[in-house]
């Protein structure tokens, strides 16, 4: 398998998002409210729920609607921020989570980093009871396209070479099949793009950095940037309303595990 992400990195910039995810406190749960208003759409109780990497977001939502709530991270300070009963994973290959253990799983904007994604949706159905729901979200293609542009125009033009500096999404076609792949009935894949408009370029990155996405790429650059690039991309960036405006594409996903077969009666 490829490797796209270094994983030591990924956790080593969530452990220092943990202390500052009230200051995204408003985004977060704005974020997380449009993927759980897909929980009206059904009938179904769920009494118990994994919170998977929910940065503090999911977690309260889902105890404010009666569930008791685990929340899973590969962070330990993330972890023990999320709001519920805290679980640190130990690794990408085996989360090491119980089999059959809760009605129901929510993965918000907490995949996009992982190598085998078909391997973690696998693992994730594994631990929903029988006829339990799965929902997650993620960065789909087009989300950051106007920053991953204006970094590979600026760094090419500077240096004659480039650099990943934004993690490759998938296209929303892929993620239904994803979800097929790993056995999940019924799956469904739709999208919400959302706005965001910042007062000033700067200010976009900082809140990258602040919710733990800084750059995890296994091949990015370990050089020193030149200092013209992030300025001069920066600079080439849509503005609307005098503002710096970046868009999310998020990627919405449900499915549901297999309903246990029951034995017929006898005859």
């Amino acid at each position: 398998m490829r490797t796209i992400f270094d994983f030591r990195a990924m956790v080593k910039h969530r452990e220092r998002a943990a202390p500052n995810l009230d200051d995204l406190r408003p985004v977060l749960t704005d974020l997380a409210e449009r993927l759980l208003d897909r929980l009206d759409d059904t009938s179904r109780a769920f009494a118990t729920a994994l919170d998977f990497g929910g940065r503090g977001a999911v977690a309260p939502l889902l105890a404010a609607r009666g569930m008791a709530v685990t929340s899973a991270d590969f962070s330990p300070a993330m972890a023990a921020r999320a709001g519920g009963t805290a679980l640190v994973l130990p690794g990408p290959e085996n989360f090491t989570l119980p089999a059959a253990a809760y009605d129901l799983v929510v993965a918000h904007l907490s995949l996009h980093f992982l190598d085998d994604l078909p391997g973690a949706l696998i693992q994730l159905r594994r631990t929903l009871k029988p006829g339990g729901l799965f929902l997650a979200s993620m960065p789909a293609l087009g989300t950051l396209q106007t920053l991953r542009e204006a970094l590979l125009e600026a760094e090419e033009a500077l240096t004659g070479g480039v650099s990943p500096r934004v993690s490759p999404f998938p296209a929303l076609s892929d993620c239904a099949g994803l979800l097929q792949r790993a056995g999940f009935t019924l799956p469904v894949a739709d999208v919400e793009e959302v706005s965001f408009l910042y007062a000033s370029p700067l200010a976009l990155l900082h809140e990258l950095r602040a919710a733990g996405e800084t750059n995890a790429l296994a091949q990015r650059s370990r050089k020193t940037p030149p200092r013209a690039l992030f300025p001069a991309a920066l600079a080439a960036l849509p503005r609307e309303q005098g503002r710096t405006k970046a868009v999310l594409r998020m990627a919405v996903l449900t499915g549901w595990a297999a309903e246990a077969l029951t034995a017929a009666p006898p005859s």
